[in-house]
């Protein structure tokens, strides 16, 4: 069965994945791009950027995926189910390049863009997208793409086989944390963390097969 991944999830050295007061101008609210900047000076962002491990670990993001879910939070800043005309963050032609399952409880009618990106929108639990996405991945990967409550979800409902959190070291006090209600998360996976240059740490979670 295809696995289920997260990739590249930023998070503050308290435990926050995305600042207080997302809006329009503002996707990750107060953090601003503080949480990505290392991913910002990659070869994985810009063919001018850096070569490093944080490349390597950042250019992971994409290998054998077939298709995304993600929050609405991910989707847009609060208040874009009330418009019709609003089509995601990213333009005509997302960076996805896969079906995207967009979970709000608000569902619309699917939206296909250009470069193979189409949006789904459901109000589903995670195994019911789930089913919904390795429906659609052909036989590949799902990757979980955030924000850090659908993220939360999913690893509270026990189905995601690897999860790859970049700690910053930063402090921001207030927003969205990743960990909260996750207590002893750390019993069903293998954990490794690895520390550039950059400050950051990424930390990989891999799922303990059953028996072990």
């Amino acid at each position: 069965m295809s696995a289920v991944r997260v990739h590249n999830l930023s998070i503050s050295l308290d435990g926050f994945a995305t600042g207080d007061g997302q809006a329009l101008d503002a996707p990750f609210g107060h953090a601003g791009e503080r949480l990505h900047e290392w991913m910002f000076a990659t070869r994985f962002w810009h063919e001018t950027g850096a070569a490093g491990a944080d490349h390597v670990f950042a250019a992971r993001h994409g290998e054998g995926v077939g298709a995304e879910i993600m929050g609405a939070g991910k989707f847009g800043p609060p208040g874009w189910q009330d418009d019709p005309a609003w089509r995601g963050w990213w333009g005509d032609t997302p960076p996805f390049r896969t079906p995207v399952f967009v979970l709000t409880h608000r569902p619309r009618p699917s939206i296909e863009m250009g470069g193979g990106t189409t949006y789904h929108f459901l109000d589903a639990s995670p195994a019911e997208a789930l089913a919904r996405a390795r429906a659609a991945a052909g036989g590949l990967d799902v990757r979980v793409g955030g924000g850090p409550t659908v993220v939360r979800d999913f690893l509270a409902a026990g189905l995601v086989d690897h999860l790859h959190v970049v700690q910053v070291p930063i402090l921001l006090g207030r927003g969205v944390r990743l960990w909260d209600g996750l207590e002893a998360l750390e019993e069903t996976y293998t954990i490794e963390a690895v520390s550039t240059p950059s400050g950051v740490t990424h930390l990989t979670f891999t799922r303990l097969r059953q028996g072990r």
